[in-house]
């Protein structure tokens, strides 16, 4: 077994498709959409299944918004240089919640960013990437 993807509900869509194809560097990788229940999908990533997990977004027709709910953590991106990556994240209009550092209790550095629903991705930095694609230095 493996993982798919992920679904997120968004207020609007092209919204959360530029942030997370230009502030995150995805590829939209296929739309759908489905008149009859109202509901578009689109999935981004940076890769195609099976070789790479992938991100759904949900939208809703006429639903501008969601409530985010105690469960819901957070999506991890790798990356070879969190401080370069920040500063792409930042020049592109993204919003850093949490400046890289190390975790709590370790050496791993992370940093959050959060999309325009309010869905928090930590960066995670991985020279070689491991866990998936990541974004790129």
């Amino acid at each position: 077994m493996r993982i798919l993807h992920t679904m997120l509900r968004v207020g609007d869509l092209q919204r959360s498709i530029d942030f997370y194809t230009k502030v995150l560097g995805m590829k939209l990788l296929r739309t759908s959409e489905n008149p009859e229940y109202k509901y578009t999908l689109a999935f981004v990533g940076y890769g195609n299944n099976p070789d790479h997990a992938e991100l759904e977004l949900t939208y809703n027709w006429g639903v501008d918004k969601y409530e985010m709910g105690s469960a819901y953590g957070h999506i991890a991106i790798s990356t070879e240089d969190i401080h370069h990556t920040c500063e792409q994240v930042r020049a592109a209009g993204g919003n850093i919640t949490r400046e890289p550092g190390p975790v709590k209790g370790g050496t791993t550095v992370i940093a959050f960013i959060t999309d325009p629903d309010g869905y928090k991705v930590e960066l995670i930095e991985r020279a070689d990437h491991a866990g998936g694609a990541g974004l790129t230095s």
